[in-house]
């Protein structure tokens, strides 16, 4: 373990190599995601205890984005200013204090709370630890940093339902053990980011308080916007599957099961990571496109699935949306991290962040309100068929332009 300085030759602080930093923080990245998905599978046991709607199911559940947008927006730019070591604290002080409140729910403010306070988290972390993975990995790696990234967030949250699902079905005290745990993979997270080496140059102590305006860098907004659009479709269904999902199971299909419920939005996010770890580098620069054909695909068999109350259809429609989702997300954020300034890796990557998470919350507030107007299966449908259509519309956009984004040096790396 080394020493770090605050630049005046005074020694604040040990540090871990870069190499082990790397890794801690990737771990660190992991469980704060996974504490924002373990309501999922729960929100059945919740709805029963407090007696409250579907559509109220899905404000709870959407009220997460709004606390990730709020923080990209608020502090989308203090880790460029700050360091990524000082902003990665406070968002893993609030991933501990939403499984505390969690583990006092007995009412909806309780649970409201919770879900902003895990939403503020995520969105303080999602960008910081993005950028710093990528600082880690050093200059000629970005492509790794911008992988390993992807794939423990969304490993993160894939885990979330099935560890809750499992804790749930064959554990006592379904409503608290899972954030028992969470809180207890939270200390040696803190301990590793607390240990990592600063990776930004010259930062300050105080940051300058404002509201970042979602922006970039005029020379890369062709390829932001490519990005973005193809990861607000993705994004759109990773929302969708994860808000319909328990219900459809449980309502429509009979499905109780607690463990099965989060193993199957589990294996959506499995087949994300794999698009991204497997795919992208074997299609490169073709990676964007065929993700959104990809998503449209999922989607149709989404969309089937709803209308001939098929648990086979659901699945295997979720595993190729997950794919198409992957590849598009991947390809995305590879190339959006390549272009952006060092000095607004951050910033960029929030701003990027904040397309995926107004995608993430439409779809499920959209759910629950049609749901309560026409019926869970209807609101399925209709909402599948929109997904697949926005999905669509972007791949022919793509084809339209003849453009071959995304799966550049970052993605191949």
């Amino acid at each position: 373990m080394g020493v770090e300085s605050n630049g005046h030759g005074v020694t604040e602080r040990r540090a871990v190599p870069r190499a082990l930093a790397f890794w801690l923080v990737a771990a660190a990245f992991t469980t704060t995601m996974l504490g924002t998905t373990l309501p999922t599978p729960l929100y059945v046991l919740y709805q029963r205890e407090l007696h409250f709607s579907t559509l109220m199911v899905t404000v709870v559940f959407a009220t997460y984005a709004v606390g990730v947008l709020a923080a990209l927006l608020l502090f989308g730019h203090v880790s460029d200013e700050v360091g990524r070591r000082r902003t990665l604290l406070p968002g893993l002080a609030l991933s501990v204090l939403s499984s505390a409140v969690f583990l006092a729910a007995d009412d909806l403010t309780l649970l409201f709370a919770g879900r902003l306070l895990s939403g503020l988290s995520a969105g303080i972390f999602t960008g910081t630890a993005t950028a710093a993975l990528v600082d880690l990995a050093g200059g000629r790696s970005t492509g790794r940093g911008s992988l390993v990234a992807t794939v423990v967030q969304m490993g993160g949250l894939g885990s979330g339902p099935l560890v809750a699902g499992v804790l749930a079905e064959f554990e006592p005290e379904p409503l608290l053990l899972p954030f028992a745990v969470h809180l207890g993979l939270l200390v040696p997270a803190v301990a590793g980011v607390w240990f990592m080496p600063e990776p930004v140059e010259g930062a300050v102590r105080r940051p300058r308080l404002r509201v970042t305006k979602p922006g970039v860098p005029h020379g890369m907004r062709g390829t932001f916007v490519r990005a973005g659009i193809a990861g607000f479709a993705g994004f759109a269904v990773l929302g969708l599957f994860t808000a319909v999902s328990p219900s459809f199971l449980g309502k429509l299909l009979g499905i109780e099961d607690f463990a099965l419920q989060g193993a199957v939005i589990f294996t959506v996010f499995a087949a994300s990571a794999v698009g991204q770890i497997a795919l992208v580098p074997k299609f490169g620069d073709t990676s964007l496109p065929l993700g959104c054909a990809g998503l449209v695909v999922g989607m149709g068999l989404l969309t089937a699935g709803f209308a001939e109350l098929s648990f086979e259809l659901l699945v295997t429609g979720g595993v190729i949306a997950g794919l198409g989702q992957g590849m598009s997300f991947r390809a995305g954020l590879a190339a959006v991290n390549a272009e952006a300034p060092v000095e607004r890796r951050a910033d960029v990557a929030s701003t990027y962040f904040v397309v995926l998470y107004v995608a993430l919350s439409l779809p499920v507030i959209g759910v629950g309100v049609a749901a309560d107007l026409v019926g869970l299966r209807a609101a399925g449908i209709a909402f599948s068929v929109v997904v697949a259509v926005l999905a669509g519309s972007v791949l022919v956009a793509l084809l339209r332009a003849g453009q071959r984004t995304g799966g550049g040096e970052g993605a191949r790396t």
